[in-house]
Order: C-alpha cells, then structure tokens, then sequence
C-alpha cells in the first residue's frame, strides 16, 4: 500500500515524530508490507463480476503486521447507568485493535459510521488518559471506488473534521489515507 496523504489533528503528527518515532515508523513499515490483493468478486448489479480488492484480506494482513511487531488491542469494560433510568448494562466496553505504549490504532475499511466513531473510542481513551494519540489508516477516494460499496473514504473524515474544527475529536489524530499500489 502506498500513503497518499497525511491529516494532522491537533498535533497528532507532530506527537508521534517527537514523542513515539520509533511507532510512528512502524506505521510507514506495516503500510508499505499490506498488499491490495482483487480477491472479491462483485456481486453488486453495478459492479456484477468485477473483481475488487478485498477489505477482509487487507483487515487481516494489517492485524498480522501490527501483532507480529507487538502491538495488542485494549478493551475497556463497564457498566451502562444513566440517570432516571432503572435498567444498568453490565458487560459494555470500548475497544481499539491495535495499541503500543500510548499511541491508539485503529484501520477501518467499513462505513463512514465507523471512521467517524473511531473518533470517539480515540476521545474515550485519551480521557481515561490511556492514550496520547490516535492513528486512522483509511483508504483513500480513489482505492474505495475499487472496493465493495459501503466502504468509505478518509478525504470525507478529513473534511468533516476540518469543518468542526478544535471542538471534536479533542484529541490529537493522525489521519493517513492510503492507496493500492496499482491506483
């Protein structure tokens, strides 16, 4: 995989050059060692029968490369009270894939929801002061039009963010979207 473009939040970049550069170059090298692979063939009726690159494949190469360099993910459980309401849910959590000393990781070839929601889990364990930044790996424009619908793309994430400004994630991010080779 290629990165085509990097967003800094807040000093998210500037944090991982200075602080973590040793994680900060992990990620350059478990982008580089992902290949896009056209695994999945289309069964959309726009798409009927093209082959496309595969998320689940790039999913599970990415949790390879990011364990294999020690990376674990974290789970934080809970209990759902609020106020007024009788019922409590036991068993909740928040929980992030891939996570090294402070810094938070998360790859996300799903709906926009989710690019959006990792925002919040980032948010989350920055304010329980179990991270100082956090990572989005997204594909860019270009490499979602070659993947399933329902995939999203990081300039939309980037843009959103842009537009909130300072006020959410209050958190510092780095946002990296990245490209197949071949695009």
């Amino acid at each position: 995989m290629n990165i085509i473009y990097e967003y800094s939040h807040l000093g998210g970049s500037e944090i991982l050059q200075v602080r973590y550069p040793q994680i900060n170059n992990d990620i350059y090298d478990v982008i580089s060692k992902v290949e896009a692979l056209r695994l999945k063939k289309s069964r959309e009726k726009s798409m009927i029968g093209k082959m496309l690159y595969s998320p689940k494949d790039m999913n599970n190469q990415f949790r390879m490369q990011f364990h294999s360099l020690g990376y674990k993910e974290i789970r934080d459980y809970y209990t759902i009270e609020i106020p007024n309401y009788a019922d409590t849910i036991s068993g909740a959590y928040k929980q992030i894939d891939f996570v090294k000393e402070k810094v938070l990781v998360e790859v996300q070839f799903g709906k926009y929801a989710f690019m959006f929601y990792d925002m919040a889990k980032f948010q989350y364990f920055f304010n329980e002061n179990k991270a100082d930044v956090g990572i989005e790996i997204v594909p860019c424009h270009h490499l979602q039009k070659e993947m399933s619908s329902g995939v999203s793309y990081g300039e939309q994430l980037v843009y959103d963010i842009e537009r909130l400004k300072r006020h959410f994630p209050a958190v510092p991010v780095k946002i990296i979207l990245i490209n197949a080779e071949s695009n």
